[in-house]
C-alpha cells in the first residue's frame, strides 16, 4: 500500500512539474512599429498583450520636422508591419521605406476619413488636414483600422484584437462625453481659438470652437508666416475678441508673443498635439493627452 501511494505521489509531482513548465500560448510573430508615440499608444490598446508596439519617433519629437536616423531606418527594416497616421502626415515616409528596403504591411490609421474644410475665417494654405486624432471620434476609426490590419496579419489573434478594440472604443466614447461636459463651462462666445499652426481644426469642429487664426497658416509647423499674414492675423484677432493663443509643446513662442503684445492676448503653452509624454509626465497616453489639452483650454477660456 505504501509503495502504491508512493508511486501515485511521484506521478502527481511529475504532472505538476510538467504543468509548471508548459509553454505559454504562442504570441503573434509580428514586429510592429507605429510612426508616432500617440499612435503607438492607440495601437497598443488594440494589440493588448498579444503584440508589443514600438514607436518610431522618440517622445517629444514633432513629426513635421522628423528626420529618420540610421537607427530609425533599421527599426523599420526589421519590422513586418508599420502603422502610420496617413493623409500625408508622414512626409518622410517614402524616403524612409526606400532606405529600409524589404517588404512590410502598412496600416494607415486615418484611412476612410475625409479631411475637414477650413471655415472662411481660417487662413490656411493646405487642402488636407491630417490631424484627425485630435477628435477622439476619429480615433474610433483608427482603432478599427488597426484592429483590421492586425487581424489580417495575425488571424489567430483576431478575436483578441476585436475585444480590445471594442473596449478602447468605449473609452474613446467616454472621453468624448467628458470633453463635451467640460467645454460646456465655456460660453459659446468665448470659444475662440488661436493656435500655433493649423492642428486643432477637428477638435474645434467637434466641440463648437471657432478657429480665429493660426500663427503659421499651415497644417505643418515647419512653415513660416509672411509679414502680411501676421498683420492680417493681428487685425482679425482684434476684430473678433479672441482672448488666448494656444501653443503646442516644443513651439518657439517668439511669434506668438509678438502677436500677444499687439493684441493683448495671453499665451497658453504646453498643449500636446503630436506626442505623448513619458510615464512621469501629464500625458503618458493618448487619452491623457486629450484630457490635459481640454483642461488647459477650458481653464484659459471659461
Amino acid at each position: 500500500m505504501t509503495r502504491k501511494l508512493g508511486s501515485i505521489l511521484i506521478a502527481t509531482l511529475a504532472l505538476a512539474a510538467c504543468q509548471s513548465i508548459a509553454p505559454a500560448a504562442p504570441q503573434a510573430k509580428l514586429n510592429v512599429v507605429a510612426a508616432e508615440t500617440f499612435l503607438a499608444d492607440i495601437a497598443q490598446n488594440v494589440a493588448g498583450d498579444r503584440v508589443p508596439i514600438a514607436a518610431l519617433m522618440p517622445i517629444g519629437v514633432d513629426p513635421h520636422g522628423f528626420e529618420p536616423t540610421p537607427i530609425d531606418v533599421a527599426k523599420v527594416a526589421d519590422s513586418n508591419l508599420l502603422i502610420i497616421n496617413g493623409a500625408g502626415f508622414e512626409g518622410f515616409l517614402a524616403e524612409l521605406l526606400q532606405n529600409a528596403g524589404g517588404q512590410r504591411t502598412i496600416i494607415e490609421a486615418a484611412a476612410g476619413l475625409a479631411s475637414r474644410q477650413p471655415s472662411r475665417t481660417e487662413i490656411v494654405a493646405d487642402t488636407i488636414d491630417p490631424h484627425f486624432w485630435l477628435d477622439p471620434n476619429h480615433v474610433i476609426k483608427y482603432a478599427e483600422n488597426i484592429r483590421d490590419g492586425l487581424s489580417q496579419a495575425d488571424p489567430d489573434g483576431a478575436a483578441i484584437y476585436a475585444a480590445n478594440a471594442d473596449r478602447y472604443i468605449q473609452q474613446l466614447q467616454a472621453l468624448d462625453q467628458t470633453i463635451r461636459d467640460q467645454v460646456a463651462a465655456i460660453p459659446a462666445a468665448r470659444r475662440l481659438i488661436v493656435t500655433n499652426h493649423e492642428s486643432f481644426g477637428y477638435f474645434a469642429d467637434r466641440y463648437g470652437f471657432k478657429i480665429i487664426g493660426t500663427i503659421v497658416p499651415s497644417v505643418s509647423a515647419g512653415s513660416a508666416p509672411s509679414a502680411q499674414q501676421l498683420a492680417q492675423l493681428i487685425d482679425h484677432i482684434k476684430a473678433t475678441g479672441a482672448s488666448a493663443i494656444f501653443l503646442e509643446t516644443g513651439t518657439n513662442p517668439q511669434l506668438a508673443q509678438q502677436v500677444a503684445n499687439e493684441t493683448g492676448l495671453k499665451v497658453v503653452t504646453g498643449l500636446y498635439s503630436h506626442s505623448i509624454t513619458d510615464a512621469s509626465g501629464p500625458a503618458p497616453t493618448y487619452l491623457d493627452m486629450m484630457r490635459a489639452n481640454v483642461t488647459a483650454i477650458v481653464a484659459a477660456l471659461k
